[in-house]
């Protein structure tokens, strides 16, 4: 009987640890690799947008920081 799993070294357990995670980290810089794509091209056709975000987020947190 086979698997899809890589051979796991039952003497390290880090090893075969970075084995089974590797696929999956691989996959989730994908993504966010994608997702910072997105992100700048929005920011570039909408600069404005994301410019009154970034002040009314600015002063929100200011003013939660001066609250003590």
């Amino acid at each position: 009987m086979e698997t899809n799993e890589p051979a796991v070294d039952a003497d390290d357990p880090m090893k075969a640890f970075q084995e089974r995670l590797g696929p999956k980290l691989k996959d989730a810089e994908a993504q966010v690799m994608e997702l910072n794509e997105k992100v700048k091209s929005f920011i570039r056709q909408n600069p404005g947008t994301c410019l009154m975000g970034a002040l009314a987020l600015g002063f929100v947190v200011g003013r939660l920081a001066s609250r003590r």
